[in-house]
């Protein structure tokens, strides 16, 4: 299969080679690897210059975007200024982050599931962290949520929910369009990936007011979005979150800001919610 990988990247000369490393040395190579270089004031730039002169498949895109850290919407911009310099001759495209190392049969692993299942629309691994010198499961969503920091599409599928859009939440209505269109998602717990930068380390206050924007904009409700605020202000530790995430939503619904899903793929999504939570109760 063809992959494709585009790769964000803000200031990460601490990390990126490590990552380019683990990708030139699949047992399947990916066809193309576009770095994005998103306005870096360090040596990412020439890291990942070094890599391309070396590795034809591997490029660099430079852009310009604010300095201000905002998930969401501008890791997606920066993906798209990549995306955009690819053909269209992917199997699967794929969304990673610039500070992961992957182990050596990452790719060919996500092929051979891709292959065993037509159905299969999206397929991941899961993100380690290093703790006491260990390295220990990132346990910061349910285990058969893929990670924003490695998603993995079959062309089809990516194109049928729209891409990504371009708002805090974006690796989260990616999977719940994809099984509104009959797309089935796989985490395969076999394959490790050594996440070095822990998730939401540079978030700012502003910033974690829109996850629960994007929850009102993903058309939870109050009630799904309150269980949902719940869950992950405990797996973080820090109830502030809670009320960010409350805070956010209400100023959404108040500010009437655009919904990311009609109506009806809105009322296919609570749904999947209700029966997630309620196979866990039960």
């Amino acid at each position: 299969m063809n992959f494709y990988i585009v790769i964000p990247a803000h200031n990460e000369e601490d990390v990126i080679a490590q990552t380019l490393d683990s990708l030139t040395g699949q047992t399947l190579l990916p066809k193309k690897v576009v770095v994005v270089n998103d306005n870096s004031t360090d040596k990412t730039q020439d890291i990942v210059e070094a890599f391309a002169e070396k590795y034809a498949w591997i490029s660099l895109i430079n852009s310009k975007s604010s300095n201000q850290h905002l998930p969401g919407s501008k890791i997606v911009n920066a993906f798209y200024k990549g995306y955009e310099t690819l053909d269209a001759n992917y199997d699967v495209i794929c969304k990673f982050d610039a500070d992961l190392i992957f182990p050596k049969d990452y790719l060919e692993q996500l092929s051979l599931h891709f292959k065993t299942n037509q159905n299969l629309g999206m397929v991941a691994g899961f993100c380690y962290i290093e703790k006491d010198g260990e390295w220990v499961l990132e346990n910061l969503t349910n285990k058969d949520h893929i990670r924003g920091a490695l998603k993995a599409y079959r062309k089809p599928c990516f194109e049928q929910i729209g891409k990504l859009k371009s708002s805090m939440g974006w690796d989260t209505v990616d999977e719940l369009l994809a099984q509104f269109y009959g797309w089935s998602i796989f985490t395969d717990p076999n394959l490790k990936v050594k996440h070095l930068k822990p998730t939401g380390i540079n978030y700012s206050q502003a910033s974690k007011y829109l996850q629960g924007e994007a929850m009102y904009k993903m058309r939870y409700g109050f009630v799904i979005t309150f269980v949902s605020a719940v869950k992950l202000a405990y797996k973080k530790g820090s109830f502030s979150l809670f009320k960010d995430y409350l805070a956010g939503y209400f100023r959404a619904k108040k500010q009437n800001i655009a919904y990311l899903v009609s109506e009806k793929e809105g009322q296919y999504i609570r749904n999947l919610r209700w029966k997630g939570m309620l196979n866990k109760l039960k």
